[in-house]
């Protein structure tokens, strides 16, 4: 699983506009749907452990994501 860069600041620093934030939005929910194509069988292993970390990671920014969405729409 590769690295990810998150963007949460438009590329100069500035605050992101709302089609930079909808399409992090919409690589995370793919990012998501990937993931659980992946989910390990085992739920007591160390793999599966490793995964639900990772899931809840994009979960949470995505999340982050969505709370900046609304801002915009205030």
């Amino acid at each position: 699983m590769g690295d990810v860069v998150w963007l949460f600041d438009g590329p100069d620093g500035s605050e992101p506009d709302r089609e930079q934030l909808l399409a992090a939005v919409e690589f995370l929910r793919a990012e998501l749907a990937r993931l659980d194509e992946e989910e390990p069988e085992d739920m007591e292993s160390e793999a599966y452990e490793q995964w639900g970390d990772r899931h809840e990671e994009l979960e949470d920014r995505l999340d982050d994501l969505m709370d900046q969405l609304d801002e915009l729409d205030e």
